[in-house]
């Protein structure tokens, strides 16, 4: 049984910074591909960006320069840094897990998700 657990989300002013954590139990994360993915109310779960198990990572046009998505695999946790925050970042953040082929974009392409954090950005 694999889960995630994600924290570090909270309420922060525009220009801000937060780092998410992703915490996974069952599987390592190293052997994931592991994914960052967001929903805003009334929107659809959108990508963010993902680390590949050899470490490749991509990140989402609208994060580039402001996100990074990194592996600490001595503590089996993936970081999603994220700088100069605006207001059209506030969602539920969600990290997923994904164990065949390669990173993906696609939400339906993995399999486990954690519960998500939300990440609220004051204007």
């Amino acid at each position: 049984q694999v889960q995630l657990v994600e924290s570090g989300g909270g309420l922060v002013q525009a220009g801000g910074s937060l780092r998410l954590s992703c915490v996974a139990s069952g599987r390592s994360l190293s052997s994931s591909n592991v994914g960052w993915f967001r929903q805003a109310p009334g929107k659809e779960r959108e990508f963010v960006a993902t680390i590949w198990r050899n470490g490749i990572t991509t990140h989402a046009d609208a994060v580039k320069g402001r996100f990074t998505i990194s592996r600490e695999n001595a503590r089996n946790t993936v970081y999603l840094q994220m700088n100069s925050l605006k207001a059209e970042d506030t969602a539920v953040y969600y990290c997923a897990a994904r164990n065949s082929g390669l990173g993906s974009t696609q939400p339906a392409t993995y399999d486990y998700w954690g519960q998500g954090t939300q990440v609220t950005v004051s204007s």
